[in-house]
């Protein structure tokens, strides 16, 4: 990797409805399976803005936030390149 991928930028970090996530199973659609820092398994919903811009598959790290009438269900909000992942992980955000 060449130096200028190793440097760290500023990342967008969760706000304080939001968590980090990982995508773990794409169920079709605009719905994904996300296991979320706390601990919850969660059914992540794709909003309509990110839903053929940016593209979700199995393992990403994404920022959800929970829906307050339905713990269970979130939206996510964000997605990160992989070496914001990376970088996430080794500045101790995420495991």
């Amino acid at each position: 990797m060449s130096s200028e991928n190793r440097e760290s930028k500023n990342l967008r970090m969760p706000s304080d409805d939001e968590l980090f996530a990982v995508v773990t199973e794409h169920n079709g659609g605009n719905h994904v399976r996300v296991q979320c820092e706390d601990g919850e398994n969660r059914m992540g919903r794709i909003p309509g803005r990110m839903k053929y811009r940016t593209w979700i598959s199995e393992g990403d790290v994404v920022l959800v936030e929970p829906w307050d009438w339905q713990d269970e269900k979130a939206n996510i909000e964000w997605r990160y390149e992989e070496a914001d992942a990376n970088q996430l992980r080794r500045e101790g955000h995420i495991n």
